[in-house]
């Protein structure tokens, strides 16, 4: 796995959430580690094909996804997940798998992406731990939204 992978998932990130919420994340340290859904977390997966193939999944403690909505609501408090949240944040990680995409298309590599999948529970993945170059995205006052790129 090579880290540049990541980085227009890292630009467009950090764009998109800054666009939807008005608060500008900022990534933290560059890792790699096993790719394990684990519970009280809504998990965000979308497969990527083309040129780069695998998954950009996004790990969101459940309450942060819930501050996350609000924010991207214009500070509407939302306190449960709901159909709504779960459109509103599947559609957060869309955005950003999306553009990442066109960046990577301006850099020379085609890929396409697959439309998001909401996974609530570690049960319902059915997803092998794998190795992922991961990133953590502090978002002020809401609090951290992991990235994941698994590309096979």
């Amino acid at each position: 796995m090579r880290a540049e992978y990541i980085n227009p998932f890292i630009e467009s990130a950090r764009h998109v959430i800054e666009q939807t919420t008005n608060i500008s994340p900022e990534p933290g340290k560059l890792g790699i580690k096993d790719l394990k859904f684990t519970e009280n977390y809504v998990w965000i997966q979308i497969g990527m094909i083309g040129q780069m193939t695998g998954d950009v999944v996004f790990g969101i403690k459940e309450s942060v996804a819930l501050k996350l909505i609000s924010a991207m609501m214009g500070g509407f408090v939302v306190t449960q997940m709901d159909d709504i949240g779960r459109s509103a944040i599947s559609e957060l990680g869309n955005m950003i798998s999306g553009n990442a995409s066109t960046i990577l298309f301006n850099q020379g590599v085609r890929v396409d992406i697959t439309p998001p999948k909401i996974i609530e529970s570690a049960q319902a993945a059915g997803f092998q731990p794998k190795k992922a170059l991961t990133i953590p995205l502090n978002v002020e006052g809401v609090g951290v939204i992991e990235m994941l790129v698994v590309v096979t």
